[in-house]
């Protein structure tokens, strides 16, 4: 073969990119949601012409919502199907799993779930790199809009990585609002029946009960705590409020729940890049709207394709380099990487969910807060162990 086939062959390689989400499981609505929206990005960017004509190509894998899957699936992503990067993750568990792989290779991972321990010494590294919120922030903004001085504040929590962060940073807004964190009730990932907790929580009788869980268990546990009968008296507060969940548990079960959320399509009317992403978005999924989750995916894979056609390579140190010193506005406002940990600093949305479905049966929530983009939400680089 000449030497200008082998280059043409290597000017054509696919850039690869593996996704590995839970398609099955409790988190599989939203899983398969940022499958759609990471197909977007890819899409724009091959019809933009990719990196000088080397298109991108999305590996996507089901980890099942398990850290063995997820490391499984990753490793063979890069070993057998030859990925230059990873995006995915769906829980704080699996991201941490992928994370080890990817660290090992040295090869570029962007987390789109929630964690805080991915920021921290022991996981953090030059290759990882955390697009979406943490528990940290999530926490900061919504207990900051919540509590008041002298509230009675309980926790239901999914018992696993992902609950246990969001009840340590809503432990420690209280203290520092003043509000009294009166007991937490842990409940298994995947759980259908709450009717044994929920006495001992209405027992402890707070002013707010804030449920620590994700996707259906955050659906089902809010719906039996509402047919108890425990709204009347109790605020409910969950920290991610999804718009898949919401849609799937109906207005009446999600009526006045506050919650955070990545993104809300709705602030399209204030936010260019948003009403460009929910247009592109609706126009190749058939009028849906792109939900928080989603769009989270949609952003990780779009801005890892911006820093690569920035540095003119998939050379991980190169296009690390790049997404380090890279300011975007995908979908929401501005973005950047932090330095010491490489979390993206944004802007954190405090909803409310709807009474009823509104003139548009996807205009489900109501913005009450946007918590400007700022590292004063993150926990400082030295309390993270990191220079």
């Amino acid at each position: 073969m000449s030497f200008a086939l082998v280059l043409g062959a290597a000017h054509a390689q696919a850039i690869k990119i593996g996704l590995p989400v839970p398609l099955t499981g409790p988190y599989g609505a939203e899983a398969k949601d940022q499958v759609r929206n990471a197909e977007l990005a890819i899409k724009e960017f091959n019809d933009a012409g990719g990196l000088t004509g080397r298109k991108a190509e999305l590996l996507v894998r089901d980890d099942k919502l398990n850290p063995g899957e997820a490391a499984t699936r990753t490793l063979e992503l890069i070993e057998k199907d030859q990925a230059h990067f990873i995006v995915g993750g769906l829980s704080a568990a699996t991201q941490l799993s992928i994370n080890n792989v990817t660290k090992q290779r040295k090869v570029i991972y962007v987390s789109i779930s929630q964690s805080d321990a991915i920021n921290e010494a022991t996981d953090a590294g030059p290759y990882t790199f955390h697009e979406a919120l943490n528990p940290h922030m999530t926490t900061q903004a919504v207990g900051r809009y919540v509590f008041k001085k002298g509230m009675r504040v309980a926790f239901l929590t999914a018992d696993y990585a992902y609950g246990q962060e969001m009840t340590r940073g809503f432990t420690r807004v209280a203290k520092e609002m003043g509000a009294e964190v009166v007991g937490e009730v842990k409940h298994p990932l995947g759980h259908q029946d709450y009717s044994t907790f929920l006495p001992r929580i209405q027992a402890m009788k707070p002013d707010v009960l804030i449920f620590n869980n994700f996707g259906s268990d955050n659906r089902i546990s809010i719906k039996q705590a509402n047919d108890f009968g425990m709204k009347k008296a109790i605020k409910f507060v969950t920290p991610i409020m999804t718009y898949t969940t919401r849609v799937a548990g109906g207005a009446t079960t999600y009526e006045g729940v506050i919650g955070g959320t990545q993104y809300f399509w709705g602030i399209q009317d204030s936010t260019p890049s948003a009403k460009a992403f929910n247009a592109a978005f609706r126009t190749a999924n058939e009028g849906r709207y792109p939900s928080d989750y989603g769009a989270m995916a949609y952003s990780a894979v779009k801005s890892l394709l911006i820093a690569v056609k920035t540095a003119g390579t998939t050379d991980s140190e190169k296009v690390a380099a790049s997404l380090r010193t890279l300011k975007y506005d995908t979908y929401k406002g501005p973005q950047y990487y932090r330095a010491c940990d490489n979390q993206s600093v944004q802007s954190v949305l405090v909803i409310e969910s709807n009474s009823k479905e509104a003139r548009d049966p996807t205009d489900v929530f109501k913005v009450l807060h946007v918590e400007p983009a700022s590292e004063k939400l993150l926990r400082s680089c030295q309390e993270l162990g990191l220079k």
